[in-house]
């Protein structure tokens, strides 16, 4: 249910009380009762919250307990971080223990999760922890543009010494690999450049050439459908019209910016490269209207399709 004193608990039991009674024998909310309680209260959902093997309609809820939560929404606190990191934690067991099942999250506050303890840049970081992988991936999947990033949380200095060729490559590789078990059996990739114009031949910068360049032609090796690199400020235009089916971003913000740009309330964030399925929100937990019952719930609408993809693609 993501950090109790943001949007997720409002967002999850809003979600969840639009759908029919048999998707939600489905789904089981991992999180704290009384906070979700409180957000059902606080939004006007009244479907009840029950026990996860209770035959009776309602939304299932397996209680994590956790000191000291506040009895309020919109406060940072480090309880809240700890209270994250173990709905997380619990829903990596139940994941790692059933290949079928998907984890959906609700948004959790990085400040909060650190001063917890649990020294990760956010999900995907923790995530890539709890389940022993060596690398994860970010993708950013909307119905008209779908970013996949060589590398997210970390600074733009540190983000270009991460575009090496190995990575690229490896990026590429995951992304057509998804798109291909998500039910496209040729998926159309572009690659974007690092530099202005992709460096211009060197005029301004030369990772393009020497490191971009050669991950693009050793995935043309490998029978992908992949196109680069192709200057930044084109290319996510040209996704968006139709021309590609992902587009491989270098950083963060390169591959951010466009998309919530043009898919901000439906874009759903994916991980990829983990032994199991997670997609999540595209948004933060939004202190500044926890516990109003403002929050849009359609973006969790979004996620719960993507993971019921995820789950019907056999992946």
């Amino acid at each position: 249910m993501g950090d109790p004193a943001g949007v997720g608990p409002e967002i999850t039991v809003k979600a969840l009380a639009q759908r029919d009674a048999a998707f939600r024998r489905r789904v089981t909310v991992i999180g704290d009762r009384a906070v979700l309680a409180r957000a059902a209260k606080i939004t006007g959902v009244d479907v009840p919250l029950v026990d996860p093997d209770d035959e009776a309609d309602g939304i299932r809820v397996t209680h994590v307990a956790t000191d000291a939560l506040p009895d309020g929404f919109g406060v940072q606190d480090p309880a809240c971080g700890e209270a994250s990191f173990r709905y997380i934690s619990a829903a990596v067991d139940h994941a790692l223990a059933d290949p079928r099942r998907c984890i959906v999250t609700a948004p959790i506050n990085k400040a909060s999760l650190n001063a917890a303890g649990h020294h990760y840049d956010g999900h995907t970081g923790m995530l890539a922890h709890l389940t022993g992988s060596k690398s994860s991936w970010m993708l950013l999947a909307s119905e008209k543009l779908n970013v996949l990033h060589v590398s997210t949380h970390v600074s733009l200095r540190e983000a270009i010494d991460r575009a090496t060729t190995e990575r690229v490559h490896e990026t590429i590789r995951i992304g057509h690999a998804h798109l291909t078990k998500m039910g496209n059996p040729a998926p159309r990739i572009a690659v974007a450049g690092i530099n202005p114009h992709c460096g211009e031949g060197g005029l301004f910068g030369s990772e393009d050439d020497e490191a971009i360049a050669p991950a693009v032609a050793a995935a043309r090796s490998d029978g992908i459908a992949v196109e680069g690199p192709v200057p930044a400020d084109t290319v996510f235009h040209r996704a968006y019209r139709g021309a590609f089916d992902l587009v491989i971003a270098q950083y963060h913000d390169q591959g951010h910016i466009p998309i919530k740009l043009v898919a901000f309330d439906t874009a759903v964030n994916v991980s990829l490269g983990l032994p199991i399925h997670r997609c999540s929100v595209d948004h933060g937990t939004a202190f500044d209207i926890a516990g109003t019952g403002k929050a849009d719930h359609g973006n969790m609408q979004s996620a719960l399709d993507y993971a019921e993809r995820i789950i019907a693609s056999g992946r």
